[in-house]
Formats: structure tokens, C-alpha cells, sequence
């Protein structure tokens, strides 16, 4: 194999699956510097109920929204003024505070990266978040591609993803892996596309060969067929 492709979110980095669960203090200041008189919890309920809206479309045929939408679409719904760019800005800004990159991430991938094409998959509804957490963490020069759903205007499972992932890194699928968390969006998605994937399932929930699952990431350096 010559290259790897890396779902982000829950395999690369730990995170919190829930769009509201992290603080939003500063979000919530925003609308009411520009005239809402939500309450902080009626503003979580409301911004949790815009995104299951666009959710639900998506789950229809994979289309990707973006983070502006969002917003765009709730401020409106909200009543309020004031920037979208800047109400984007702010939820990513706290969303992010939960992203935690595991010790030893950075060692693991330079070392893959000696025999090994890098990329990042993920979907995501903004381009900078995923590029600027990869910065952050100082492993954005280990990949050879940073592959988003946003910019792709599809989510995984969708096969553009993982071709358009497969032709920034000049490979055929037989020559790629991919890893994530997800069984329909990283193990189902890019096994139909031909790529061999492995699923990162601790609790062995889902039904995939035992020889391709994994319990994290780190575990890819015992796989022969990805460090021989």
C-alpha cells in the first residue's frame, strides 16, 4: 500500500460528537449584543434544531453544507443581525476547544509517512477548521492532501470523496487504506470504492473481519499489510 487516507474527527483527533454540548458563551453574547433575548439553553435548542434541519437533507443523498449556512439560516431564524462571518467564527472558535490530539499522534504519522502517502478525509462543515486544528497540532506538513466534504460539496459515505481523495494523491484505490471510526462514512464507504479500510471499533460493534478492525489508530504500525 502507498498511501493512507485518515478520517479525522474520533480517529486522528478525540471530540465531542455533539454540536452543543461545548460552551458557547461567546456565541451566545453575539445575539445578544445584536438584539436577542434568548435564553442561553432556548439559543442551544435552537441552533441544535437548524442543524438537524440540514442534517436531514444531507442524509437524503450526501450533499455537504456548509458552517455558514448554518449560521446564515439561524440568525435569521433567531431574528438577529450582525455578521455571519463573525457568528461562524466564534461557534467554530468554541466548538474546537473540544478537539484533543492524542501524546504520540505526531511520532505514529511522521513514522507511517517514511513508506506511505498521507491524507486527511473528513467530513466537516468549514475549509479552515480541520486545516488550522492540523497546524495547531503541528502535523499539517505530514500530509500530502487535506480532503473536505465542504469543498467537495458531498460527505462521506459519497464515492466523490474518496475519488477526489484517491486523485490529489495520485493513487488507484488498490494502492490506499483507509482508517476512521465510522462504519457507513469509513468502512462501508471506501470498501465499495475499492479501498481496503480498516475500522477503528474497540467494542467490536460492528460487523467487519476481524483482520480490519482496529482498537485506535496507533494500532496500524502491527498491521504487516501496512508497515511491511
Amino acid at each position: 500500500m502507498s498511501a493512507i487516507l485518515f478520517d479525522f474527527f474520533g480517529t486522528l483527533v478525540s471530540y465531542s460528537p455533539s454540536r452543543v454540548d461545548q460552551g458557547y458563551p461567546r456565541c451566545h453574547r453575539f445575539l445578544r449584543e445584536h438584539g436577542s433575548a434568548l435564553s442561553y439553553g432556548d439559543f442551544l435548542a435552537g441552533l441544535d434544531a437548524c442543524f438537524a434541519s440540514f442534517d436531514a437533507r444531507s442524509d437524503i443523498d450526501d450533499r455537504e453544507f456548509s458552517m455558514g449556512e448554518v449560521a446564515s439560516a439561524f440568525l435569521r431564524q433567531a431574528s438577529v443581525g450582525g455578521d455571519v462571518a463573525e457568528f461562524e467564527r466564534l461557534y467554530l472558535a468554541e466548538w474546537s476547544a473540544g478537539v484533543a490530539v492524542p501524546a504520540g499522534l505526531k511520532p505514529l504519522l511522521t513514522e507511517l509517512r517514511q513508506d506511505h502517502r498521507l491524507a486527511v478525509v473528513s467530513n466537516t462543515h468549514s475549509s479552515a477548521m480541520v486545516p488550522d486544528l492540523l497546524i495547531g497540532a503541528g502535523i499539517a506538513d505530514l500530509f500530502d492532501a487535506v480532503v473536505l466534504s465542504v469543498d467537495v460539496g458531498w460527505r462521506k459515505p459519497h464515492p466523490a470523496v474518496y475519488a477526489t481523495a484517491l486523485a490529489a494523491l495520485g493513487v488507484t484505490a488498490g494502492e490506499a487504506i483507509f482508517v476512521g471510526d465510522s462504519y457507513a462514512a469509513d468502512f462501508a464507504g471506501p470498501d465499495a470504492a475499492g479501498i481496503t479500510a480498516f475500522l477503528i471499533d474497540p467494542r467490536k460493534t460492528a460487523d467487519v473481519p476481524a483482520e480490519r478492525r482496529i482498537d485506535s489508530v496507533f494500532d496500524l504500525l502491527s498491521r504487516n499489510r501496512i508497515s511491511g
